[in-house]
């Protein structure tokens, strides 16, 4: 009778859960699917090369075709490439999407609802970029619309009404153009018009921002033309949006019924003093020597994720550090810490001597527009680039919940990964990120571009983050992407990882 008992409960459970999924508008197929527990471990299945260096960056997946768009912009090259995954273990090129009629590289693609969504820089950068949107299936032009300069980074909104567009306006190498960094809303249902946002209004707030952590720099550059937009992150209703603002050390919130930037978010400082948060600093000390030093690092976001827990939204960044390295901009704002021009203040470094040596901090890159804080000359602080980890942000407030301290750079070194002449840089460099949902499961998903992997974390609760899995992947990993198994072509849930390095994109599956 108890398995009896077992089995009608199991049963009933099963209609239960379909019952629902049916009600939510998901296929029976989907239904089952959520309703049965995969596995959380990932293994690598399928792999295909599509060019060189360039190629691979960022990935797009379009359920009802099986197709995944890659962004090819490798030697000679300006397009997407078209690849049927119907069976993930053996990915084919079937075609590709042409991209210089409109512009200079494609920088990302998206795809929602049959429509394929492309950002595409000027020819010479600092202009309008565009986004152009094609058709899944026949791969047909569908609209080609203006937004703003450089646009490093193209979304869907979750209800398929909106694309976004983060649209960095880096300048030009001498730094005589620096165009507006900008976010971009165009509506699909009002025949793609288009709604372009810059940062202007707060200008006011500069003083208090930069008090907090967020930067500002450019060399003659207003509010709106210093800060530079990266990544974007939509909350599942479609009503909020967050953008890295990588440069400037912050994310900005924006109310996306309202059309309007509402808050920008300081990301402030990590303390690599803390035991916890130990770097190894020096790619000349001749080992892998993880300790506390007098550093800071900034946390300067790429990638960006969300998701809600107990109705609060939660963000998740990949914190990979960036500098302004262009020929006009000075002062020079990378140096090494053991550099001439780098004096330590003697009461707050009295072991600068031994600091400034190659073996200890001498190799460190640092930023020259931070650190001298009561205006002398000399450095009263050390700043670096980058947090070496992933963070967990709240949503409403920017208020750091949980970050992974030193876990990505040690998790490589023991599993023989780490690379050691990235010690004086940013370490691992996490830079993709993207969550999705196996099971009963909330997962991370973190893209490491020098250690050439990701690490796989559950975050179904957000405050408590367990890490699972390490993947291999190729040189670079740049694009990380999930599919839900109800889209899925074998009805189990793939990850796909694009690499920037090599031109590879592999496919894993969950067991």
């Amino acid at each position: 009778m108890r398995k009896l008992s077992f089995l009608f409960g199991s049963l009933v459970l099963f209609a239960s859960c379909a019952k629902e999924g049916l009600k939510n508008g998901a296929t029976d197929k989907s239904a089952q699917i959520s309703a049965r527990q995969e596995s959380t471990t990932f293994n690598e299945v399928g792999s295909i090369n599509v060019g060189g260096a360039g190629a691979a960056e960022i990935s797009a997946y379009d359920a009802a075709t099986k197709k995944l768009f890659v962004v090819n912009n490798s030697a000679g090259n300006n397009r997407i490439e078209v690849l049927d995954i119907s069976n993930p273990a053996a990915p084919v090129i079937t075609g590709n999407i042409n991209i210089a009629v409109y512009g200079g590289f494609v920088n990302s693609v998206a795809v929602s609802d049959g429509k394929l969504a492309a950002a595409i820089e000027a020819t010479d950068k600092v202009s309008a970029g565009k986004v152009a949107v094609f058709n899944t299936t026949t791969h047909a032009a569908i609209a080609a619309v203006t937004v703003g300069s450089l646009p490093d980074m193209v979304t869907f909104t979750p209800d398929g009404k909106f694309i976004l567009t983060a649209n960095e306006g880096e300048p030009n190498d001498a730094y005589t153009i620096d165009p507006l960094g900008t976010v971009s809303i165009i509506s699909i249902e009002d025949d793609y018009a288009v709604t372009t946002l810059d940062f202007s209004k707060f200008a006011s707030q500069a003083i208090a921002l930069k008090a907090k952590g967020f930067r500002l720099f450019g060399k003659n550059a207003s509010f709106e033309q210093d800060v530079e937009p990266e990544y974007i992150a939509v909350s599942t209703n479609s009503n909020t949006a967050w953008v890295t603002l990588q440069e400037n050390n912050g994310i900005a919130k924006i109310d996306l019924t309202t059309k309007t930037i509402t808050d920008i978010f300081p990301l402030g400082f990590k303390d690599y003093n803390n035991p916890s948060n130990s770097i190894d600093p020096s790619d000349q000390d001749n080992k892998i020597a993880f300790g506390a030093w007098p550093v800071k690092g900034i946390y300067l976001p790429d990638a960006i994720a969300v998701n809600s827990f107990n109705g609060t939204p939660f963000l998740y960044t990949a914190n990979e550090g960036d500098v302004r390295e262009w020929a006009g901009l000075t002062p020079v704002e990378v140096r090494r810490a053991g550099h001439a021009s780098v004096v330590l203040d003697p009461v707050a470094f009295p072991n600068a001597a031994a600091l400034k040596t190659n073996a200890q901090l001498g190799r460190l890159n640092i930023t020259t527009t931070l650190g001298d804080t009561d205006g002398d000359g000399d450095f009263d602080e050390l700043y670096s680039y980058g947090a070496r980890s992933f963070s967990i942000w709240n949503g409403l407030t920017g208020e750091l919940v949980f970050d992974s301290k030193n876990q990505i750079d040690t998790k490589a070194a023991e599993m023989g990964k780490y690379v050691d002449s990235r010690s004086d840089d940013k370490g691992c460099e996490p830079e993709g990120i993207t969550l999705g949902r196996v099971g009963n499961n909330n997962l991370l998903f973190v893209g490491l571009e020098r250690a050439n992997a990701v690490m796989i974390y559950d975050v179904t609760n957000p405050i408590k983050p367990k890490y699972l899995q390490w993947l291999n992947t190729g040189v670079a990993p740049e694009g990380v992407l999930f599919v839900s198994a109800d889209k899925s072509p074998n009805g189990k849930s793939l990850f796909i990882a694009s690499s920037e390095t090599d031109g590879f994109v592999k496919i894993y599956t969950t067991n």
